[in-house]
């Protein structure tokens, strides 16, 4: 392994000059301590026995990220390919280390189903994750790490960052529920359209973390169908309830779905009753006054042999006539919608 020559670091982006964002040095059951890019390096080259593990959070937006990572380490070729491609999920092992692709919710995203991928390399010694942007669930891990929890190898510190996306979407589908009883307590009182809108901008949401979620477990579970040899019986647990509980959110998630379809149904329902019924009323309204205007027209035309044109009392005699037919209308129109 070759050690690149460093200057000061300074500030791109969040990054320092190699682009790394932060790094962690670990040794089981010891808290973690903050490294940089060179210390990273001088453990990496400690003996077998006295080597602790660390983690190497990379930011792509620095463009030397993956110069000095292919310069410095020594990551399986599936791992630099994750990197140039707008990957799918994929969980697989490669050159005795696990290249992991995974979704996170993006920090700054402009709402809370924005996305992007982070992309992992995790072996015996190291974790390495490189990402775009920051991401939710990273920054869960990284608070994790610095308030002390101990972890005792990197595939821990993997486990507990697929625990972290669950509770991410966790988090989400816990607003997403909230949005939907306020819609529900409000279904009869409050405006139909806006509803509509507030429950077709959750279900897109969700769908859509749904859909870039739901992979991950079942590449988990046939990963450890096939673990690498060098995992332990304990890491096979972690990996397995850490996916396991991304499944249950993921499961939680479509039940959500579910209800926002439901309540989607009752809204168009009850819409297209509003429809109708404005409708009818138009209708009736129509068949009442239909008469108004034939009788005014019909008494309107300029002719000869009118009714009551030369009679004193034409005008009440033809009000009357009209008002009579109104009535008898109506009394045509409550009998018949009785009668339905």
């Amino acid at each position: 392994m070759s050690v690149a020559p460093t200057t000061a670091a300074e500030t791109r982006y969040g990054s320092d000059t190699f682009g790394l964002v932060w790094g962690y040095a670990f040794r089981a059951g010891q808290s973690c301590r903050s490294i940089t890019a060179d210390e990273a390096l001088r453990c990496m080259r400690e003996t077998e026995r006295d080597r602790p593990f660390v983690w190497l959070h990379f930011a792509l937006s620095n463009s030397a990220s993956e110069p000095w990572l292919r310069q410095n380490l020594a990551l399986p070729t599936a791992f630099y390919d994750s990197l140039h491609v707008n990957p799918s999920t994929r969980v697989e092992t490669a050159d005795d280390a696990l290249v992991a692709v995974v979704h996170d919710v993006q920090f700054f995203g402009a709402d809370t189903g924005s996305h992007a991928t982070v992309a992992l390399s995790v072996d015996q010694h190291a974790m390495i994750s490189a990402r775009t942007t920051q991401l939710r669930a990273v920054d869960r891990l990284r608070t994790a790490v610095k308030s002390g929890t101990v972890f005792e190898s990197p595939i821990e510190i993997f486990a507990h960052l697929l625990r972290d996306q669950a509770d991410v979407l966790v988090d989400i589908v816990r607003e997403a529920t909230n949005q939907v009883d306020a819609i529900e307590d409000g279904l009869l009182t409050r405006m139909l359209s806006r509803s509509r809108g507030q429950l077709g901008l959750i279900r897109r949401r969700l769908v859509r973390l749904q859909r870039l979620l739901a992979p991950e477990p079942a590449a988990f579970f046939r990963m450890l169908n096939r673990p690498p040899p060098w995992l332990r019986e304990s890491d096979i647990a972690e990996l397995r309830r850490s996916a396991e509980e991304l499944s249950a959110a993921v499961s939680d998630s479509g039940a959500v779905i579910e209800r926002v379809r439901i309540l989607q149904d009752e809204l168009s329902a009850q819409l297209d009753e509003a429809t109708n019924r404005t409708l009818f009323i138009l209708t009736v309204l129509t068949a009442i006054v239909a008469p108004f205007e034939f009788i005014s027209q019909l008494f309107g035309m300029a002719v000869g042999g009118v009714p009551f044109r030369d009679n004193p009392y034409g005008f009440a005699i033809v009000l009357l006539m009209i008002v009579g037919v109104i009535v008898l209308g109506t009394a045509v129109v409550r009998r018949l919608m009785t009668r339905s």
